[in-house]
């Protein structure tokens, strides 16, 4: 297949881990067509095209003929229709076709890097040697041009894809965090093929992430219009500010290199992805203020790099933490312009524990954290961190059970003139509730030694603490004990008993205020009559 022209040769791309680049003379079938297709180099606004009449046959250049359906959207480059193989009749669209008119140019600059770099063998022996289930780079099927109405268009075949993650962004503000770790994971891989393929993509953002439409679980990064060429035939482009080209691409996301007009680079792809991951995590950016001034969002995102991690750490939501994307912000900002991030590195980062890539979750955002991450993992900083931001302060959990236990007390209140009754007509006396009650703590006892630890939460980031609102549904509610606010990972009996603070702990849940004044009165009554036996001992 034929892929550009280049002085007089069309080039056409030869599969393999980085697309080799072969030189065919002007002669070569198709190559007349394709010199055709080039795109003019004028500067102009590109205007859209007008509609395709529904039914049209389309002939690529590979022979395959291709009906248009209904026209399902339309950009700044040109039009997209659904799209039937003729030979292959099919109910359900799963093929799209992208036209604009031949003279534009951004569907021409897609169109050359699919030709390149992502060939479906390509694809399909990277995912094979990587041990992939899947790349996320959406499937290319064939290109060509069609006359209607006395102009020329410029087509092309690819795979229908399902929404985009800006629709579900708009509707939940924000994404759960083990969402966009495995959303900045997958793109990841994304990247490290395409880098490796001497392209960078230079525009990622959620409006350009579309899920999968026959595998809705996958998620894919399309429109390559802007993709750059960063190092043609091996020679990586220098770095040259141009203040001209500053502040290219979608001012919210881009990199810092792109606001001083410096051509896009692998860094650069890779810290889009982190401010893309921050948005999806947080909700917001510092700078979404100001996006009518670049020079003020290219300060910001700045002042974000200099002052990391903590400029990161304090951005985070209540609940929730961007440790992993203030290390991950951390190793990019130290890369070099020309360097190759280490992938695998930026992949163990987000996924410290190696957790298997599970299926996207967009549904509400919640406070919790599905990914489990070390709580005592340090971020590699010069400054230090006093205290993980992950992790709950010790009066948490005192508030947690204190508030169970004013709660439980003050349905006790309320059914207190019952139980008064019910004692009346009962002939239990106290003492036997009182041998009730205690029997009772002492099952609850027992069972701390059937359990091997504390319970966690799933994939937490907080310390393992005891779960104090948890309350049986088969005996009254009781309020547990508050043990020390640094638990071990096997805490059973003995070690509760060898705490200072078990034996008050036990005295304050089970003597109620009946008891405590039986207590008294019996202790008072001892008392009395040690003090008259010691009184007849000494007389006589």
């Amino acid at each position: 297949m034929k892929s550009s022209q280049d002085k007089g040769c069309a080039v056409e791309i030869e599969p393999r881990s980085s697309c080799t680049l072969r030189k065919y003379s002007t002669a070569s079938p198709g190559a007349d067509l394709f010199r055709d297709a080039m795109a003019p180099r004028r500067k102009e606004k590109y205007k859209l095209p007008v509609p395709l009449p529904e039914g049209k046959i389309l002939d690529d250049m590979e022979g395959n003929q291709w009906a248009l359906g209904k026209m399902i959207g339309s950009g700044g480059f040109g039009l997209i229709y659904l799209a039937f193989p003729t030979n292959k009749p099919e109910k359900d669209a799963r093929h799209v076709i992208k036209v604009e008119y031949q003279e534009n140019g951004p569907l021409f600059s897609e169109l050359k890097f699919y030709q390149r770099a992502a060939k479906r063998e390509c694809i399909q022996k990277w995912v094979k040697q990587r041990k992939l289930d899947y790349l996320g780079v959406p499937v290319f099927y064939g290109f060509g041009l069609t006359d209607f109405k006395g102009r020329s268009y410029r087509f092309m075949v690819m795979e229908r894809l399902g929404i985009d993650l800006q629709k579900l962004l708009n509707q939940n503000g924000a994404f759960k965090k083990l969402t966009v770790l495995q959303l900045g994971i997958r793109m990841l891989d994304v990247l490290e093929y395409i880098h490796e393929n001497e392209y960078v993509h230079g525009d990622i953002k959620a409006a350009n992430l579309l899920l999968g439409y026959a595998n809705p679980d996958r998620v894919y990064l399309a429109d390559y219009g802007l993709s750059y060429r960063y190092c043609p035939n091996g020679n990586h482009k220098q770095y040259h500010e141009d203040p001209r080209k500053g502040h290219n691409g979608t001012l919210e996301f881009t990199s810092l290199d792109a606001h001083k007009g410096v051509a896009p680079s692998r860094r650069s792809d890779v810290e889009i992805l982190g401010y893309c991951m921050l948005r999806w995590l947080c909700g917001k950016l510092p700078w979404e203020t100001n996006l009518e001034n670049p020079v003020a969002v290219q300060t910001a995102k700045t002042k974000l790099l200099d002052e990391l991690p903590e400029s990161v750490l304090k951005w985070t939501t209540s609940g929730s933490s961007c440790r992993e994307l203030a290390e991950f912000f951390m190793y990019v900002h130290n890369l070099a312009y020309d360097a190759k991030p280490d992938y695998q590195k930026l992949k163990k980062i987000l996924n410290p524990d190696g957790v298997p890539l599970g299926p996207l979750d967009f549904s509400t955002k919640a406070q919790g954290v599905n990914m489990q991450t070390p709580i005592h993992r340090k971020v590699d900083s010069p400054k230090a961190i006093k205290k993980p931001a992950n992790e709950f302060p010790t009066k948490y959990t005192r508030k947690v059970c204190g508030e169970t236990r004013a709660t439980w007390r003050e349905e006790q209140e309320e059914r207190r003139p019952a139980v008064l009754l019910s004692d009346l007509a009962t002939p239990e006396n106290s003492r036997t509730r009182k041998v009730r009650e205690y029997s009772d703590t002492f099952s609850e006892m027992l069972s701390f030694r059937q359990t091997q630890s504390y319970p966690r939460f799933q994939g937490s980031h907080c310390k393992p603490y005891l779960d104090c609102t948890r309350r049986d549904p088969i005996r009254k509610p009781r309020p547990l004990p508050q043990y020390g606010s640094k638990p071990t990972g096997n805490l059973g009996v003995t070690d509760l008993e060898s705490s200072p603070r078990f034996w008050p702990a036990v005295l304050q849940l089970t003597l109620s205020e009946e008891a405590k004044a039986d207590v008294y009165y019996y202790g008072l009554t001892i008392f009395c009559l040690l003090t008259l036996v010691c009184l007849a001992l000494c007389f006589l």
